[in-house]
């Protein structure tokens, strides 16, 4: 047992644990910086760069080789090195300092759009075909998805007071969503190039930024979200490099009109990556299915939010978190949030035995899950999990 967070690498139902073997990483970039795999997160190693991400990833696969003897042989060794993810406490994987989130799916910005005005009028101005929209978050209360996390349904108990909201609000629901961990930084005032910003992105979770949608809906005009999404955001455990991703890159979207120059990139840089959400209610006796989403939808690649994001100079640092916003399909199974699910509370969501939602109720459990599957293999990202409780109340 240690009591301290440790990075690790998951080996099947194992976790590989770094520090342990930190010595065993000796090539030209680790060599000299063996003291990261002694800190309880990625920050430091992610702001190493692709350089030393390569690096680490082969020398993981050689040591790890039924042919390389160094780990395989030395049986103490690998008694301290290897643990069962089964008893194994996770931890966040960063400490995330900014957070950015984008709204970068067409299909989720049209049907809100229809939604909340009309059909006609579904996409603003800005929105969907020039530039990649988003606004800033707050980066206060994460906690890890996969370990029974728990948090209040709403910010408050004074949601009747206000006149926009009609007593307690009835609109609690997950979006469905994934976000990227930012590698190196740039000075403030140099914007990254896109053709440089590939360097910059080190991998991608899961997230789950929970709404109070009717606190929101009444709040966000004319600034945006503010105590409707502040009071909780869910990541997965684990961090898939975008290196093992790469092999699941598919053609970006057709973007018509072509995007600004500064946005225009020819690498494929948009991932097929299986997205589904289930939900568990009190008393239900197991998960339900509620929707399936691919990562490969979204109008928007991670190449252009980041570009998008120092354009003008703002300084992003090693574990800054830029989300891609809700990830929904062209089909009603694929929508990627209760608001669209149930489109805006009018169609009931089936879940069996006679159990409905248009929202969340407390008691709830939603997780998200995301793999990509390979020939013959699998990568999975964890759980992204959490569970809707009664609010704080209020002095």
């Amino acid at each position: 047992s240690q009591p301290r967070p440790r990075i690790g690498v998951a080996i099947g139902d194992q976790i590989l644990d770094l520090s342990v073997i930190k010595h065993l990483f000796t090539g030209p970039v680790l060599s000299k910086h063996q003291d990261v795999f002694d800190e309880p997160t990625l920050n430091s190693f992610m702001g190493l760069g692709q350089a030393a991400w390569k690096e680490a990833r082969a020398s993981l696969q050689s040591l790890l080789s039924a042919s390389q003897a160094r780990l395989r042989d030395d049986m103490e060794l690998r008694k301290r090195a290897f643990a069962s993810q089964a008893s194994a406490a996770m931890h966040l994987p960063a400490t995330v300092g900014d957070y950015t989130d984008f709204y970068s799916s067409r299909q989720h910005a049209t049907n809100v759009g229809i939604m909340f005005r009309d059909k006609d009028n579904a996409l603003m101005p800005n929105w969907f075909l020039h530039l990649p929209v988003g606004y800033y978050g707050r980066a206060f209360f994460w906690v890890l998805g996969g370990t029974a996390d728990r948090f209040p349904g709403w910010p408050c108990d004074r949601c009747d007071e206000w006149p926009g909201v009609a007593g307690q609000p009835d609109s609690n629901q997950f979006p469905s969503w994934q976000a990227f961990f930012v590698g190196p930084g740039n000075k403030f005032g140099e914007p990254i190039p896109i053709s440089k910003a590939h360097e910059h992105i080190f991998g991608m979770v899961l997230m789950n930024d929970w709404s109070a949608r009717d606190i929101q809906k009444w709040e966000y005009v004319p600034l945006g979200p503010f105590l409707g999404k502040s009071f909780g955001t869910t990541i997965s455990p684990w961090v898939v490099p975008m290196d093992a991703l790469m092999p699941f890159a598919v053609p970006n979207p057709v973007q018509d009109p072509r995007p600004l120059p500064y946005l225009c990139h020819d690498q494929p840089y948009t991932f097929n990556i299986n997205l589904s959400v289930t939900l568990k209610g009190e008393g239900m006796s197991r998960a339900v299915t509620i929707c399936r989403s691919n990562f490969k939808h979204m109008y928007w690649t991670m190449l252009q939010q980041l570009t998008h994001h120092s354009v003008n100079g703002c300084n992003l640092r090693p574990g800054d978190l830029l989300a891609s916003g809700t990830v929904s399909g062209p089909e009603p199974e694929s929508f990627g949030c209760m608001l669209e699910l149930s489109w805006k509370g009018t169609k009931a969501i089936e879940l069996g035995n006679g159990q409905t939602r248009k929202f969340l109720l407390d008691g709830d459990e939603v997780v998200i899950t995301g793999y990509c599957q390979g020939n013959g293999y699998r990568i999975g990202f964890g759980q992204c999990a959490g569970k809707v409780l009664p609010p704080f109340m209020s002095a």
